[in-house]
């Protein structure tokens, strides 16, 4: 597998990442024997949800070295840390991975003797870490990202356009997609079916390198979580800025010529896109990105006439993009009764509330299936054509997003294609439906051109040896 070139990335090895690190470190990449890392962590309850709160977070190193039919499974997961709990280790987690990043320095810098079976004789072999993979809580924990407020986006940091709602009360990025359309779309001189009277005209933010971000921590004089004071000084740092450490993965001398460090995990993203759609599709109260408050935001940020409210009756008028009784009877209906081969996915049946009309109980998997299987199926005659189009194109987003084989041709397309679906999206759904996790999609393309397959890249396997 290594050093094979095919047409389209099967494996991390064929990206652009490896590329880019052969050429930056050509004595490393002379030895196909050394080796290549990818590190993941996530909290769990070894107790169960019935014990006592306790949360434990292993931290996991797998290898990429193997072929693509060996990689990723349980017997190559090798659990090197486990920070205990009883709580989350936030930022301190840099505390507890001190001895793991020593270990990588010496296998980056020195190396281990090592028996090569196949020469019957010994090597010193060497070790990098490529970058981690977790959800996007934990991506703060280990990047010193915030993931909270305007700032939220990793890739676009300063250069977001996300603002305070007045009614809502939270964050909204609706219409901060604009500009990662093509210069001459009709949508970045749209001034109605935006926010009002808005022209977008601004490239997208500029992608910034390791080198960039590494001067930026320095000139900040953000600590790592180990030095003396350090919270005190980060604190007051992180009022500003969307710093909150400097992480220790900087210690790495390679970390900053990595183009990608940190992944976005694309199956919680999914997960987050595919529960906002359906619970505002279905008007699930407590759970619908669709309520008074939001209303009466659409009203002051958007023009949207046919959603005006009636000045005889004060009520406002159906959204197209909401079922009725009839309809969500007639769409759980077919979900208690669909059929699917065995081991493809869950009984959905039992998630289904035919009460309620509502889905309960669904895991990340599922929500997987039904985003890009079931999707462009269930929908087709209960909502209006350009609801359903919109959100259909957003399923064989995540569909070709989530190939086993993918060109970087494919994901130019997608990175082109992905900004027309939110921006229709955004004509769709009011601004308190489009929050981080509907503005993340926008990077994922990205990193795949950049990074090869995400199967490589996600939190499946890893949350399937913890048996999360």
């Amino acid at each position: 597998m290594f050093g094979q070139k095919l047409e389209g990335q099967t494996f991390p090895k064929q990206s652009l990442f490896s590329t880019h690190f052969d050429d930056i470190h050509p004595d490393f990449a002379s030895d196909n024997r050394n080796v290549r890392l990818g590190l993941s962590t996530n909290g769990f309850q070894p107790f169960g949800q019935s014990g006592q709160q306790y949360s434990s977070w292993p931290i996991i190193l797998i290898p990429y070295n193997l072929p693509h039919w060996m990689c990723m499974k349980e017997a190559y997961m090798f659990l090197t840390v486990i920070v205990p709990g009883p709580k989350n280790p936030k930022q301190g987690i840099d505390v507890f991975l001190q001895p793991l990043i020593s270990k990588l320095l010496q296998l980056w810098e020195v190396g281990v003797l090592t028996y090569d079976v196949s020469l019957k004789k010994n090597f010193m072999m060497r070790a990098a870490l490529m970058w981690t993979v977790s959800d996007f809580p934990v991506y703060v924990m280990l990047s010193g990202w915030s993931m909270a407020g305007k700032l939220a986006c990793p890739y676009c940091g300063n250069d977001s356009d996300a603002f305070y709602l007045a009614n809502g009360c939270k964050i909204s990025w609706f219409d901060n997609h604009r500009n990662f359309l093509h210069p001459n779309h009709p949508f970045r001189r749209n001034k109605q079916r935006f926010l009002k009277n808005k022209v977008v005209l601004a490239p997208p933010p500029r992608n910034r390198s390791g080198e960039d971000i590494l001067q930026e921590i320095e000139e900040l004089g953000l600590m790592k979580v180990t030095e003396v004071e350090a919270e005190e000084v980060n604190s007051i740092i992180s009022k500003n800025f969307g710093w909150r450490k400097r992480s220790i993965f900087w210690d790495l001398p390679y970390w900053k010529t990595n183009i990608i460090r940190h992944n976005l995990d694309v199956m919680h993203i999914e997960k987050n896109v595919f529960d906002n759609i359906f619970n505002t599709i279905l008007n699930i109260e407590g759970r619908s990105k669709d309520n008074a408050k939001s209303w009466v935001d659409l009203q002051l940020y958007c023009k949207r006439n046919e959603l005006d409210r009636d000045s005889r009756t004060g009520k406002y008028p159906k959204a197209c993009y909401t079922l009725d009784k009839r309809q969500k009877e007639v769409l759980c209906d077919w979900l208690k009764n669909i059929k699917f081969p065995d081991g493809y996915v869950s009984n959905l049946a039992r998630c289904v509330d035919m009460r309620k009309f509502k889905l309960f109980g669904m895991k990340s998997h599922d929500c997987h299936v039904f985003m890009q299987r079931l999707i462009p199926v269930a929908f087709r005659e209960l909502l209006p054509s350009k609801v359903w189009e919109a959100i259909t194109e957003l399923s064989l987003f995540f569909k070709n997003l989530t190939s086993s084989e993918i060109t970087i041709a494919d994901m130019e397309k997608l990175e082109g294609e992905i900004s027309v679906i939110i921006c229709k999206l955004e004509g769709i759904f009011p601004p308190s439906f489009f929050d981080i996790m509907e503005h993340l999609p926008i990077h994922l393309a990205h990193e795949a051109k950049l990074a090869g397959p995400v199967q490589y890249r996600w939190m499946y396997p890893f949350e399937r040896y913890l048996f999360i």
